[in-house]
């Protein structure tokens, strides 16, 4: 089947907390899919999803969701169940890269550094800290740093019923001094190492998503040892997810008391941002890999689960 005559229809939007992301994620994908020679459709997605895929009948979805419903497991399902192809990962490694806590299992089982942690209640907040600060605390299963707190001393901040609207669970880490890099990884090779840098002092959502809001060094200025165990944990991480297409793997680089420093890995994103200030389409364009052939080659390789 030749590109014109491939249908494509670009899943994007939703109700999840980064809506607005994916919005512009779609956008972006939509565009980039024309220029590369696809027929393409845009839907914001709904729970009228089923009802409209059937009406379309699309060849292959380009999902362009973010956080959950899009990234939890439960759109791959879907299309799983409608036998239409999809882009990027498949309902398992979808849905456990979302679970945070489990993630960390999996990556503790392959030899990956993360930092400690724990889940702990929101009662468990009116004793006071659950550990000693700095400290991370994070929903166990939202993307873009949503609702990411840094509790340093200082900091008054307490998730509660009230200001905390992601559930009883929160994750809270050891806050790790340092650098922040990014590593995208696809068809299993990973691509670079970026490291992210804010005035905000935080790589949080309105740094990532704001034009301007941080500055990105690729490639990024540290030594080859660290380069490259950066590269090889974001491909084992993706590998020992099961993830397929594209994934970013997101570390903190500890070289504030002695040289090379150590390595962390935070998370796995399986639906990585493709916007105009993503970092996956720049370590593409950094390999020689333009937008337009990098939202082509997520296509030509869609699949339902095995």
């Amino acid at each position: 089947m030749t590109r014109a005559n491939t249908h494509v229809v670009v899943l994007k939007g939703g109700w999840s907390a980064e809506r607005e992301v994916s919005l512009v994620t779609g956008r972006e994908c939509a565009a980039a899919l024309r220029t590369a020679g696809f027929r393409v459709s845009e839907i914001d997605v709904d729970r009228s999803i089923a009802n409209r895929l059937q009406e379309l009948k699309p060849d292959i979805c380009f999902n362009a969701l973010h956080g959950p419903i899009g990234e939890d497991g439960n759109i791959q399902g879907l299309l799983n169940i409608l036998g239409i192809p999809y882009t990027h990962s498949g309902v398992r490694a979808s849905s456990v890269a979302m679970d945070k806590p489990t993630a960390k299992d999996v990556f503790a089982r392959h030899g990956l550094r993360c930092p400690e942690g724990r889940v702990v209640s929101l009662d468990d907040f009116a004793d006071g800290d659950p550990m000693p600060r700095p400290y991370v605390i994070k929903p166990i299963d939202q993307g873009s740093s949503v609702g990411v707190h840094i509790m340093r001393d200082g900091c008054n901040f307490s998730p509660t019923a009230d200001t905390w609207s992601f559930g009883q669970a929160v994750l809270v880490e050891r806050f790790i001094d340092g650098r922040e890099l990014s590593v995208a990884v696809m068809d299993d090779e990973a691509l670079a190492v970026t490291e992210i840098t804010s005035e905000r002092g935080f790589y949080d959502y309105d740094a990532k998503y704001t034009e301007g809001g941080s500055v990105h060094l690729l490639p990024a200025p540290v030594p080859d040892c660290v380069r490259d165990e950066a590269l090889g944990a974001a491909r084992t991480a993706h590998l020992a997810l099961g993830c397929r297409g594209v994934s970013r793997a997101d570390f903190r680089y500890d070289d504030t008391a002695a040289q090379p420093g150590t390595l962390y890995l935070l998370e796995v994103n399986t639906q990585p941002g493709m916007t105009p200030t993503s970092l996956v389409p720049e370590q593409a364009a950094h390999r020689g890999i333009p937008f337009p052939e990098l939202v082509a080659r997520l296509v030509e390789e869609a699949r339902c689960d095995s």
